[in-house]
């Protein structure tokens, strides 16, 4: 895609995002790594582009299913950074009250169904959400984000039949990073292309650039169109790849550190930057303004949440009802 076709504010928003994405999950990895937050993370770095592409054209009333690896669609969707931040540190402050964690993370103000840990599990609920929409005549549409590990599941075939059955306003995106844990893709799924599967429910499938956020947000407005008009589902495969391991536990003794660097070349955070200073897009130091402010709006809301008490005894009992 011709980047001079775009608009210096939204590439410089795409900078924004990503950067926000990015400096949040290395601040998450630092304070596992410190003892102040407990459990498990599952870290999106390197796969920015997929959610700040995808999300930037919805409109207030669509919705987004996430999964274990969700901290970017929630970002990318406009959750408040102190309350996301708060939740994972399991203060009261949080999105859910502390309550949720990284993996059930929710807030319906901001359009975001929530992050979920099981493998496909939301894909349904995006689906459900979609029926919800027509049954209601609303213009609305879900999207549904998935690995590649879970287009091998019941989940996955089931919502994707159902959903081209009834045409529902429903976009399944595929964040194939090429492992499902330590499996690679190839070993694991029966055809070269996840997005081939969109032919055996009657909708039609591509394949994206995960790492170009033009790319993913180009293919993504054209299907929300479809879905909006009535027509029914899509299945987009956006090809990318984590940098980090599956988890905090994951050493990554089933890929090499060149294939890593590979990789790395075409980080998006580098990638994007360069492209809009070599066609003279945007300046270096318009970039860096950018993507230094979101850094502080991380530092800040970590900060803040850090500050934050811990939740007492009594807090447990919040919420929680009896006959």
């Amino acid at each position: 895609m011709d980047i001079k076709d775009q608009s210096p504010d939204k590439l410089l928003y795409f900078m924004r995002i990503m950067t926000l994405i990015r400096k949040f999950e290395e601040g998450i990895n630092s304070l596992f790594g410190k003892g102040k937050i407990f459990g498990t993370s599952h870290l999106c770095v390197g796969q920015e582009a997929v959610a700040a592409g995808a999300c930037y054209p919805l409109k207030e009333g669509d919705l987004v299913a996430s999964t274990h690896r969700g901290h970017g669609h929630a970002i990318a969707r406009g959750v408040d950074l102190k309350k996301l931040a708060a939740e994972l540190l399991g203060k009261k402050e949080g999105l859910c009250g502390g309550r949720g964690g990284t993996q059930h993370l929710s807030d319906m103000e901001s359009g975001f169904l929530g992050t979920n840990g099981i493998t496909g599990g939301f894909i349904p609920v995006a689906v459900g959400a979609a029926l919800g929409f027509k049954m209601q005549k609303k213009d609305n549409v879900a999207i549904s984000f998935f690995g590649d590990g879970a287009s091998n599941t019941g989940y996955f075939h089931e919502s994707l039949n159902f959903a081209s059955i009834y045409k529902l306003p429903v976009i399944f995106i595929c964040e194939n990073n090429f492992y499902a844990m330590s499996i690679p893709v190839q070993k694991s799924t029966s055809v070269k292309d996840i997005a081939m599967r969109s032919q055996s429910y009657s909708m039609p499938g591509f394949i994206v650039d995960g790492n170009d956020p033009l790319e993913v947000e180009r293919t993504v407005k054209q299907v929300l169109e479809r879905a909006r008009s009535g027509e029914g589902p899509s299945l987009i495969e956006a090809k990318t790849y984590r940098f980090y391991g599956h988890s905090k536990s994951d050493m990554r003794v089933y890929r090499t550190r060149d294939e890593e660097n590979f990789w790395k070349s075409k980080d998006p955070l580098i990638t994007l930057p360069k492209r809009m200073i070599d066609e003279g897009v945007a300046k270096k130091e318009e970039i860096d303004e950018v993507c230094m402010k979101a850094e502080k709006e991380i530092n800040d809301a970590l900060n803040w949440a850090l500050s934050l008490p811990d939740p007492t005894y009594e807090d447990i009992f919040e919420g929680l009802f009896t006959k």
